[in-house]
This record gives C-alpha cells, structure tokens and sequence, in this order.
C-alpha cells in the first residue's frame, strides 16, 4: 500500500512538473512571437514607414517616425510579456504583482510614445511660424508648451494606472480641486501674472527684441518675456522690469511693429522773409545726403505753421531700422545748419519786441 501511494506521489509530482514546464514553454513561445513581432515592426518603420512619408509635402511624418520607432518596438515586446504572463498558472499575488509590474511599464511606454510625438508636433509648428515671424515664437512658447504636455501625460498615465489597480480617483481628484484652489486664493497675483504672461506670448504684442514705448514715457528694448514679469532694457541700459498683469492693461507703443522701419523727424524755424520752397529742397537735398536715409519712401519737408518768430518747418524721412533714428537725425541736424548757413537762410531767435509809452 505504501508502495502505490508512494508511485501516486511520484507521478503527481512528474505531472506537475511537466505541467509547469509546459506552461512555461507556451509562454516563452508567446514571448518569442511577440519578440518577433517587435523586430517585424521595428523593420517596417525604419525601412517601409519612410517610403510612405517620403510623398508628404512636410517633414513633421518623417521626424514623428524617427523618434516612436524605438518605444513602439518596446511596446510590442511588453505587450507580449504581459500576454506570456497572464498564461502562466502562478498565484493570485505573483499574478497581479508581475501584471501589474507590466501593466505600469506599458502605460510608461505609451506615454513617452505620445510625448515623442506631441513634441515633434510642437517644435515642427514653432519652427514653421519662425520661417514668417521674426522673435522666435519657440523661445517663448516652447518651455511652457512641454511643461504643460509634460503634466497633461504624466497626470493622465498617473490616473489610468490608479484606476487599473482600483483606487478611487474621485477623492483624489477632489483632494486636489481643493488644494488647487487654496493655492489659487493665496497666490493670486501670482497666477494674474502668470496667465498675463500666457497672453502675452499667445496675442504677441511684442516679440523680444522689439523697442517699446510705455504710457508712462518709458522705452527700451524686450529682452525677455516671463511668466510672471517682461524685463526690458532701457536706453540708459537700465533693466526695466514690469509684472505682465501690468503690461496687459496699459498702452504702450512697439516701434518695431509692422516692420522695423522708422519715421524720423526734422522740426526748425527760418525767419520770416525766407523763401519757403527753397527751405523745403533744402531740407529735402540735405537729407538725402546722409546715407542711412531711405530713398523709397523718399524724405519730404512741409510748411507747418507761422511761429511767433519764425516760419516753422518740418522735415520727415525714413531710417532701415528704428535703431538709427536718433543718430540720423543728429547728422541731418548738424547738415542743415550748414547748408542755411551757406544760402543765407537764418534761423533766428525767438524775439519779443517790448513798446513802453511815457505818460
């Protein structure tokens, strides 16, 4: 008797073990296939997908392809450990531990797939508007653009794998409403001028490296635009730093916009008795004498107004850049009074003639 249960024993214990060891074949053979599966696909884009996208009129295809191939050939391979694993007869524990294990890569996986490509989405269209916007959209809205798909992925594999391993999404999204809105009431000003800021780079008023104006007088050039503040920098080469709440609800002018062209002004008085065309082709002849004085719009002098004691002139001509204004406008200055000098035209002072009567 003890010799039959003794045999019993021995071959419950072989069929055990070849049920395992077929178990474990069957899944290593789903391995395998999926293995070969991945290199299958791995080959098709690297070698085929290119063909296809060769007939688009864009590169944005191309470069997506180059940077999935290599997470989605991993993603295929894990696909196949999670399938090898749920064929195993393990327990219930090592089952969901491995499946969850698994579980969680794949999502990672899928993630960073869909971050490769939102990315490439996202430079590809940066680079596009800076072929016809001079500023460089990409130094602005880049970093912000990544941080915010940054958080919008990880929140969205954080939420999936939390509710694949049954924990309730309800109160921690609640948790977070809550604390989000403290936060809100506490940094408030913080926030307007972070969403300020966002504006800024979205309605592009002005675009780093523009010379702006403010309402207050104050100019100078843009050489960083924030979330939270805009520095500029002076003419003085002073930092003028300004929160962006306080940039989107005030006037302010951007001498570079439409173009970074410029229109001076030549304002002077001649004495009355002066022959004003000759003033004006003068004024005229004079400005074109300087170099960085455009051609095409061409300078032109007006008769403006009678002064107290003179004839008030103008004289209004076009620089390249709204940089050379100011040292145009001193070399023209300086050539006008030359030339009034040589054709006899004075500018005179201003004169107050005072009659006293005697009683």
């Amino acid at each position: 008797m003890d010799s039959i249960i003794s045999f019993w024993h021995v071959e419950a214990e072989d069929n055990l073990y070849l049920f395992w060891v077929k178990s474990l074949l069957v899944a290593f053979a789903i391995f395998v296939l999926f293995w070969a599966l991945s290199r299958i696909v791995r080959y098709l884009l690297i070698t085929w997908a290119p063909r296809f996208t060769s007939f688009t009129a864009t590169d944005l295809d191309d470069r997506v392809l180059a940077r999935v191939t290599p997470p989605l050939s991993l993603l295929v391979l894990f696909c196949g450990a999670y399938v090898a694993v749920h064929s195993l007869p393990l327990p219930e524990k090592a089952h969901v531990f491995a499946s969850g294990a698994i579980f969680i890569i794949t999502i990672s996986t899928v993630t960073i797939v869909a971050y490769r490509a939102l990315d490439e989405f996202i430079h590809w269209y940066s680079d596009s508007l800076t072929e016809y916007q001079r500023g460089g959209l990409n130094k602005q809205l880049l970093p912000l653009a990544e941080k915010l798909l940054t958080i919008f992925l990880v929140s969205t594999a954080l939420i999936i794998t939390l509710k694949h391993f049954d924990y309730d999404i309800l109160s921690l999204v609640t948790a977070l409403g809550i604390g989000s809105l403290a936060i809100g009431m506490a940094a408030k000003d913080t926030l307007a001028n972070m969403i300020s800021g966002f504006t800024l780079m979205i309605d592009r008023p002005f675009r780093i490296g523009d010379r702006i104006q403010l309402s207050g007088g104050q100019s100078g050039d843009v050489i960083d635009i924030g979330l939270r503040s805009t520095k500029i920098k002076t003419m003085d080469n002073m930092m003028l730093i300004i929160p962006n709440s306080d940039l989107c609800n005030t006037l302010l002018v951007n001498q570079a916009f439409p173009d970074v062209r410029a229109k001076g002004r030549v304002n002077v008085g001649v004495a009355y008795g002066s022959d004003v065309a000759e003033v004006k082709r003068l004024m005229i002849e004079t400005a074109l004498e300087v170099e960085a004085v455009m051609r095409d719009p061409a300078p032109d002098a007006f008769f403006v107004s009678f002064g107290d004691s003179a004839l008030n002139m103008s004289l209004f001509f076009w620089v390249e850049d709204y940089s050379n204004v100011f040292g145009t406008t001193d070399k023209i200055n300086t050539l006008i009074l030359q030339r009034f000098r040589e054709h006899g035209i004075d500018i005179p002072f201003p004169i107050r003639t005072v009659i006293m009567e005697k009683e």
